[in-house]
């Protein structure tokens, strides 16, 4: 049995924690661990909202955030469209380390890629397909895109 949900978000962070919780109790309702959904799925759901809504849509008031959730006996998937122009997760430097520990971005992005089993993003670079498996990964065998 699968799921579905949409929602479409206005761009501002009021909305965020809301909508988290509604996925969150869905999931959970689902079956799915609570502790990987309070951590891996809230943080990495929340940092992807807030990314779409400040760099993607530029904090316009006027742009909308779209989530897609879908819940299947093995995965929770979720995607996360804003409607900027997007970017190229490549080019995000790595804020682990030493020479980019004071840069003020790449650690959301950081945080989705541990925290979810699986990260793409289109090819525009204005949605991102965030995976979390019922069953976690098996350290080493965690799948991301760029």
């Amino acid at each position: 049995m699968q799921l579905d949900y949409l929602l479409e978000l206005p761009n501002d962070l009021k909305a965020i924690e809301r909508s988290v919780d509604y996925l969150v109790d869905r999931a959970r309702e689902a079956g799915f661990e609570d502790d990987r959904l309070r951590l891996n799925f809230r943080v990495g759901l929340t940092e992807a909202l807030a990314n779409a809504m400040l760099y993607g849509n530029c904090h316009d008031p006027r742009k909308r955030v779209r989530i897609e959730a879908s819940l299947s006996r093995d995965e929770l998937a979720v995607q996360v469209t804003d409607e900027g122009c997007g970017f190229n997760p490549a080019s995000i430097l790595d804020p682990t380390l030493p020479a980019n520990r004071q840069l003020p971005c790449g650690r959301g992005l950081f945080l989705i890629r541990n925290l979810m089993d699986r990260v793409e993003f289109n090819e525009r670079g204005n949605s991102i397909r965030m995976v979390l498996l019922r069953q976690p990964a098996v350290p080493g065998e965690r799948a991301s895109g760029p």
